[in-house]
């Protein structure tokens, strides 16, 4: 395997991370995952316009991020997998610890790698997958899609102790997200999910949903929801970049009314475009 690391294209046993680098020793980083189809990156675009809002947000010095598609599209060719996710990350470089930025001249440590992936198993999208609730308690910028997420990984793995697929984070009674995807649900045939604010972080696969959604004659409300209100839904799924549209058949033990109606509808026009990029 090989990997893009600050400006040359390794083998992966050659990238070597100082230990001054403020991703390892403060989380300083941001990170990114393209899903490709084929060879080719879906939505790169809305990507990188997510990764420099970050950038900017975090106050990070100018970085040419131009030169990421191509090293991207040099490491597809080879792994040559049909469906591979892209992973991008950006720290804010290396300088001895201090809780001050590094001068603006400090080069940013820049590293991606593409690895082949497989699609969720199809009996697993039609039959739906478990989630649990889990209090809400990460930062307040969780719209900034940095690699601190200690707060994802401790519920994503009670998930899976419990059984479950994934956890679904709850702040203040309201759903906000789960550890790795936007949540939707549905009921009386409107399609429902939270509106952005600095709890949710604006999902790629969530954009484009709302865009097929509306493309479908889905009606769609951008309106929070409770708990018991998700309980109660006619349907309730997913959407992330390796998750796709995925729908949820049981939350916290108790059966959704419906599995798979509108989302299986809204998987199959996602897969058309994702499908029908040039190669």
């Amino acid at each position: 395997m090989r990997a893009y690391f600050n400006g040359e294209i390794l083998g992966s046993d050659q990238v070597r991370i100082s230990m001054d680098d403020r991703g390892f020793l403060f989380g300083d980083a941001l990170y990114e995952v393209v899903h490709a189809y084929h060879g080719n990156l879906f939505a790169w675009d809305l990507h990188i316009e997510r990764l420099q809002e970050g950038l900017a947000a975090l106050r990070y010095p100018p970085v040419r991020l131009e030169v990421l598609k191509a090293a991207a599209l040099t490491l597809l060719r080879e792994e040559s997998a049909a469906e591979a996710s892209v992973y991008m990350q950006i720290s804010r470089g290396v300088q001895p610890r201090s809780h001050l930025f590094p001068a603006e001249t400090t080069p940013p440590t820049v590293l991606l790698w593409v690895r082949p992936i497989l699609p969720i198993a199809k009996e697993v999208v039609a039959e739906g997958v478990k989630v649990v609730t889990v209090a809400d308690d990460r930062w307040a910028k969780v719209w900034i899609k940095t690699v601190g997420l200690l707060p994802n990984v401790m519920a994503k793995q009670m998930a899976h102790d419990r059984g479950a697929f994934d956890a679904v984070f709850v702040r203040d009674g309201m759903v906000t997200e789960s550890t790795s995807a936007n949540v939707f649900i549905v009921q009386d045939g409107q399609l429902r999910t939270a509106p952005l604010n600095n709890y949710i972080l604006p999902g790629v696969t969530r954009h484009v949903v709302l865009e097929l959604a509306q493309e479908l004659g889905l009606e769609v409300n951008l309106r929070p929801f409770t708990v018991a209100e998700m309980m109660g839904a006619d349907e309730v799924f997913l959407t992330g970049t390796l998750t796709e549209v995925l729908p949820v058949r049981e939350i916290d033990g108790v059966r959704v009314r419906s599995v798979g109606i509108v989302s299986q509808r809204l998987l199959t026009a996602f897969h058309e475009r994702t499908w029908a990029m040039p190669n």
